[in-house]
């Protein structure tokens, strides 16, 4: 019989790695009666952290503005340490990319709500995010940008 590790999975630690706010045109812009455009877009990284030790983060920028002029800047990265030994190199894509970045998208969903909202500010709302189709999506175009160059 062969002496096989069973898979494991398991969440070390979630944590927030950084958060900024910015809001260059205060008090001014406060003033306008304009709503403002909201532009969001989000990251997802992960690399190794140590022996079978992964950190995955999830990045968020929310850049709201009035015309061309910002009324608030919002960047934060959340994070998670994960221990994930004995899967098959197929799956590490999978769990790296799609399952750790939905456990850790909540915690970023409301601490980007309660710096918004502390800012004075409603609070911003982050939607859900379908991970495995933002992974399916990088993945093509990373298939498409390797087929490009040969």
């Amino acid at each position: 019989m062969a002496d096989q590790q069973d898979p494991t999975f398991q969440i070390q630690r979630i944590y927030l790695k950084e958060a900024s706010l910015e809001q260059p045109n205060s008090p001014e812009i406060l003033l306008e009666a304009e709503q403002p455009s909201v532009d969001i877009q989000l990251g997802v990284e992960g690399k190794p952290a140590a022996d079978g030790v992964y950190e995955v983060c999830v990045t968020a920028t929310v850049h709201t503005k009035i015309n061309d002029r910002t009324v608030f800047l919002v960047e934060a990265k959340q994070a998670g340490i994960f221990e994930i030994r004995n899967l098959p190199d197929d799956q590490m894509g999978p769990i790296m990319g799609i399952a750790c970045p939905q456990i850790v998208y909540p915690y970023l969903r409301g601490n980007v709500a309660d710096l918004v909202q502390r800012a004075g500010f409603p609070p911003v709302h982050l939607t859900e995010v379908n991970f495995q189709a933002m992974y399916e999506q990088q993945q093509a175009q990373a298939a498409a940008a390797q087929e490009t160059q040969q």
